[in-house]
């Protein structure tokens, strides 16, 4: 049910210090590398590898599984695996034996015969180091080893026609590549159009001679962060294109949970090797980036393997910014023909450097957007021309009062990423476009404050569908850096034709699915002013804050009436209910947020709750922060309505806010007008996993590439 981020998992050892860190080397074994280090071995007979104890002669078996840090063995007979002692070790294949090397047994299933064996490798020399990966690397080209630390991709079905056409013609759009597969031969090719008219995709081969071979073809495509997979029973050859049909299906295969980019030119990472320090510091290029990972560009002699844990990486930019990270390797390349290895490392930053590693990467992965501080001037010219100031029926002067606090809040949000992200699109004639997020919740980032110049892109933009594309993807993939990122929540107005298709649409079909990792409905948003006290009197009513027991059974109400993502994202589960954890992390950036809960009593029986929440002035324009709910928790909960909102009214006032937004999510009543609270819009409630954001970002580009076909002569 739950949304989910792959950052959860990661370690959190951080050193105070270079030279702190730097006396651990080499590293205790069993942070040298994971359970998964090195490589997985399949050979059996002269391509196996066998593992002897005490002397080279008498072999325990074959490895299974082999490191400079870790060796598993499936024993061919009986192994005493209780010796505690370190025991001499030996590793032989292809002729060579390597050893004798220090080793000591580690988790091992005594209960089962012949169960495989683990010993872990402790002081392994520079030497043995480049023996054992020289046997590991002849293993790999004889096709008998693969690297340990590899994940298998998640793969779903497509089957709607409609979906299909939609997802290939954004392809077509996008130029990404293809690989047709048949008989043990690849064709790399392009998808270049779908033709309306005839119903055809038509491929085109990016090699000097087309042989396409003959029907079934079994094709693979790229999308935004998927990989898809076709068969097609059919197709004509014309040269260096191939005309086929439309699939039935698509298999998809996500392959990333973050989106990797080419590293800006001149990025390199140093690092020492966590277990030969004397092979220097290693100094090398940055080929691509994600949040939370990187490949780089080594050397066979570097003598990195999967699993490999180096403790510090220093980030290089070109600017001359340094980042620290830590990380781990999980793939190794075979060599390639400039002589190079690719390196693929999943990374965390320290920190202190959060911070700047986010704002690295973002810039990198959405090059035409930036953050807004230092253009809050041009950010109030565009929320003026987009119309944005008008929506509720208002107009541009009643935001002047928070105007300071706006601009003092763009210069903040941009050193705080880890609850912020304002982006912007700017051109050469000021600001086309925002989009904002912010994190309220423990485990949710809010989407907000959303404007867009009108009529025509600047001159330099030639796809209408760029500049918002490029902001949805800023900002949708800047909570992936979070650790705690489940949920993106937002408060959406259908009334636009592109929120509607991009958004509630979106979350009414991933509803359909029943896998509760979607939610959306309408509600209105109302407006309190705090001024505004009805005057009456509420005999039999008494309203206070709510005790240990009423919170208690408030957050059972609320699980009982509405679905578990709703509670989980704006945390009215019991143990989250006053926000607490949230309130002294935005504290922690001097920041306001609060929640309280107030509970109306009649005869000392909890007949109802108003949920308070209020947030630092300036985050957002219409004070989305600033937000009450009210719940029944009896049957005559309702008839308590207008003393809470009293009350609601007068904890606002205390707090010098003016105003507050009263969450409706019913259809009102006479309370409303009895209570005084005045009209308001009536946006959507929107609630996505954070599971589905790269599925979501896939949306978001079919859609604006969608609108870009419409211009493109070649899709007919």
């Amino acid at each position: 049910m739950e949304g989910g981020n792959p950052l959860f998992a990661k370690r959190t050892l951080e050193f105070i210090s270079r030279d702190a860190l730097f006396n651990v080397i080499p590293l205790p074994p069993a942070e040298a590398a994971l359970d998964d280090s090195g490589y997985s071995l399949h050979g059996t007979g002269a391509d196996a590898i066998t593992c002897s104890l005490g002397t080279p002669d008498v072999s325990i078996g074959e490895v299974t599984r082999l490191s400079p840090t870790v060796v598993w063995v499936m024993p061919s007979g009986p192994v005493n695996a209780s010796e505690t002692r370190t025991l001499p070790v030996f590793l032989s294949g292809c002729g060579v034996t390597i050893g004798p090397i220090n080793g000591a047994f580690i988790r091992t299933d005594a209960e089962t015969p012949n169960a495989p064996v683990g010993l872990q490798l402790v002081g392994v020399t520079l030497e043995q180091g480049r023996q054992i990966l020289s046997l590991l690397a002849d293993a790999l080209k004889r096709g008998v080893a693969e690297p340990a630390a590899s994940v298998l991709p998640v793969q779903d079905t497509i089957e709607q026609a409609e979906r299909v056409r939609s997802i290939l013609v954004a392809i077509c759009a996008s130029g990404n590549k293809c690989v047709l597969r048949r008989m043990g031969r690849t064709v790399r090719m392009v998808l270049e159009r779908f033709n309306p008219s005839t119903s055809q995709l038509e491929w085109r081969t990016e090699e000097p001679v087309a042989e396409w071979g003959e029907a079934p073809f079994d094709i693979d495509v790229i999308g935004y962060n998927s990989a898809y997979r076709m068969k097609l029973e059919a197709g004509t050859a014309e040269g260096d294109r191939l005309l086929t049909s439309l699939p039935e299906v698509l298999f998809r295969i996500r392959h990333r949970w973050h989106r990797r980019v080419e590293a800006p030119a001149g990025t390199t990472v140093r690092f020492h090797h966590p277990l030969w320090r004397e092979l220097g510091e290693l100094a090398r290029d940055v080929v691509d980036v994600s949040f939370s990972g990187m490949c780089v560009r080594c050397r066979p002699e570097d003598l990195v393997f999967p699993g490999l844990l180096p403790p510090l990486l220093e980030l290089h930019t070109d600017n001359g910014q340094v980042i620290t990270l830590r990380g781990e390797i999980r793939y190794v390349s075979s060599v390639r023909a400039d002589g190079t290895v690719l390196c693929g490392l999943s990374v965390l930053p320290y920190s202190s450097d959060e911070a700047r590693w986010v704002r690295f990467v973002s810039q990198a992965a959405s090059p035409n957007t930036r953050t807004s501080e230092n253009l809050e001037d041009g950010l109030w010219d565009l929320f003026t021309r987009s119309g944005f100031f008008s929506l509720a029926g208002k107009s541009a002067e009643e935001f002047e009062e928070l105007r300071l606090a706006f601009r003092n809040m763009a210069k903040k949000a941009a050193e705080i990423p880890q609850l912020f992200c304002q982006a912007v699109w700017p051109s050469e004639r000021g600001l086309e476009a925002t989009l904002s997020f912010m994190k309220p919740y423990r485990h949710a980032w809010m989407g907000h404050q959303v404007a867009k110049r009108p009529g025509k892109p600047p001159a330099n933009v030639t796809e209408p569908g760029q500049i918002m594309r490029d902001l949805y993807l800023r900002t949708f993939e800047h909570p992936q850096s979070d650790p705690d990122f489940k949920w993106v929540v937002a408060y959406v107005e259908a009334l636009n034709p592109w929120i509607a298709k991009a958004h509630v649409r979106y979350a009414e079909r991933q509803m359909e699915t029943g896998a509760g990792l979607a939610f959306t409905r309408k509600v209105h948003m109302l407006d309190v002013y705090s001024h505004e006290l009805t005057g009456r009197t509420f005999e039999g009513i008494s309203v206070g804050s709510a005790t240990q027991n009423e919170l208690t059974l408030l957050a059972d109400t609320i699980a009982r009436t509405r679905p578990a993502c709703y509670v989980d994202a704006l945390d009215f589960s019991r143990e989250r209910m006053d926000l607490r954890p949230v309130q002294a992390r935005w504290k922690e950036f001097g920041l306001e947020r609060e929640r309280e809960v107030l509970i109306a009593r009649r005869g000392g029986v909890p007949v109802a709750a108003v949920v308070l929440e209020m947030g630092q002035q300036g985050t957002n324009l219409y004070s989305l922060l600033d937000m009450a709910r009210l719940f029944p928790l009896t049957e005559t909960g309702p008839s308590a309505y207008v003393a809470l909102v009293d009350a609601a009214r007068r904890w606002y006032a205390a707090r010098r806010r003016t105003s507050f937004h009263y969450l409706c999510e019913d259809e009102g009543g006479d309370y409303v007008q009895e209570a005084g609270i005045h009209g308001g819009p009536d946006p959507y409630m929107w609630i996505i996993s954070a599971k589905l954001i790269p599925d979501f970002l896939e949306h978001i580009s079919e859609l604006t590439i969608g609108r870009r076909s419409a211009h493109n002569t070649r899709q007919g």
